[in-house]
């Protein structure tokens, strides 16, 4: 018995110097150290169900540790859907300006009742799990097309680079009974 407990012990411990030989870790950020957002904008704050929204956002972290983006949402009638994680291209580490796409149309919902409204959340994290501040926009859908608002000049230069897509499938909540059965009777 203790000679197949040993053995057991001695293929595990290989298994696992096998399997984490490839692995690379992250360096920590430094203790009190975070990531700041200093700067961000949404294309729009109303919109039909479908659009593409565009978030704007700058940060700094002078130490060199951001890592990915977190985009949340609430949604009036429903509730809260998971954080959406943009991972972050190492060579924005120390600073990075840019935008983050968000096609609003949903596989959970074949459309979205009008004045349905969001609240979306930003926070860029580092590599120990240090939050930045969060910013927040909301957003109401709407039958009639807006047009995006204008860059402010931080975000109006050419070539920003996109961040990452955010995939957050919103649900109708009158489309959650089931077929042909909504929240409300008929």
């Amino acid at each position: 018995m203790k000679k197949s407990i040993g053995l057991f012990s001695l293929i595990s411990g290989l298994l696992l110097l096998a399997f984490s030989s490839g692995c690379v870790s992250l360096p920590a950020s430094p203790p009190g150290t975070r990531p700041v957002i200093t700067q961000a904008f949404i294309s729009k704050e109303m919109g039909r169900y479908g659009d593409v929204l565009k978030i704007y956002i700058e940060a700094d972290d002078p130490q060199g540790f951001m890592f990915r983006i977190a985009t949340s949402v609430d949604q009036v009638g429903y509730g809260h859907y998971l954080a959406d994680w943009v991972y972050l291209d190492p060579r924005y580490q120390h600073h990075v300006i840019g935008y983050l796409q968000w096609n609003t149309f949903s596989y959970n919902a074949s459309r979205m009742p009008e004045w349905t409204q969001l609240t979306i959340k930003v926070s860029i994290f580092d590599t120990d799990g240090n939050e930045s501040n969060e910013v927040v926009f909301p957003f109401e859908f709407v039958s009639q097309a807006v047009p995006e608002s204008p860059l402010p000049p931080s975000f109006n230069q050419q070539n920003l680079p996109l961040l990452g897509y955010i995939d957050i499938n919103l649900f109708n909540p009158l489309e959650m009974g089931g077929e042909d059965e909504g929240v409300f009777p008929r």
